[in-house]
């Protein structure tokens, strides 16, 4: 792997822990997943071998399909560890509430183009958060932790993925969170067939009834 110097622990997750780290000389992400004592270790080790091949593969698809990620260094299969570039910026989920509304608008575009691109070339990101996108200095947007991604153009994961999103923003910024999906739909669109989009739009409509049904039936 190389020499890691200076690991700092800066997020621990369900699936792995990320370190801000040296490494030959660069500013480093280290992405470590975790093992899961309630699994079978055969079985753990397998699930975490797979899963750290197949995030960098998708991080490439991603990034030939027009979407910026980090590029990866290496692929540390046995460790369970994946060592990416750093990328410099803020999440644009601190940005939202910081800037204009036009910048904003703007943004939530940009954001809308670059789901758009994903899902035109068959790839879910899994964790559509504005906590997993990041703007650099110079306005460009990284896409980052595709861990829960998959490669598929299934009308109900691309639902899924941008219910994701909605739910996000209702979350997190709430007093704007119409607008903002408005301008991510919007940007979607310009890079979709209009059918697509409708499909899509219809199968998130469907998905939020699911949810407003459950919640209805749990409250009986």
């Amino acid at each position: 792997m190389g020499e890691i110097s200076q690991p700092r622990l800066i997020k621990k997750g369900a699936e792995a822990c990320l370190y801000l780290a040296d490494w030959h000389g660069r500013k480093v992400i280290m992405k470590q997943r975790l093992p899961k004592k309630y699994r079978a270790p055969a079985l753990d080790e397998q699930i975490r071998i797979y899963r750290t091949i197949h995030e960098p593969q998708l991080m490439h698809e991603a990034k030939k399909a027009g979407v910026p990620t980090p590029t990866i260094y290496l692929v540390d299969a046995k460790n369970a560890t994946v060592i990416m570039e750093y990328i410099e910026g803020e999440q644009v989920k601190q940005l939202l509430a910081k800037v204009s509304e036009n910048t904003r608008q703007k943004l939530c575009f940009n954001i809308g183009k670059l789901i758009g691109k994903l899902h035109k070339n068959g790839i879910i990101h899994g964790d559509l958060t504005t906590s997993n996108m990041i703007q650099t200095p110079e306005g460009k947007i990284f896409f980052v932790d595709f861990g829960l991604g998959e490669k598929t153009k299934e009308l109900e994961t691309r639902g899924v993925d941008l219910h994701l999103m909605k739910r996000a923003l209702q979350s997190t910024h709430f007093q704007f969170v119409e607008k903002c999906f408005d301008a991510i739909i919007e940007g979607y669109a310009s890079v979709l067939e209009a059918s697509e989009v409708k499909n899509v739009l219809d199968k998130i409509r469907e998905i939020e009834k699911r949810g407003r049904y459950i919640t209805e039936r749990r409250g009986e």
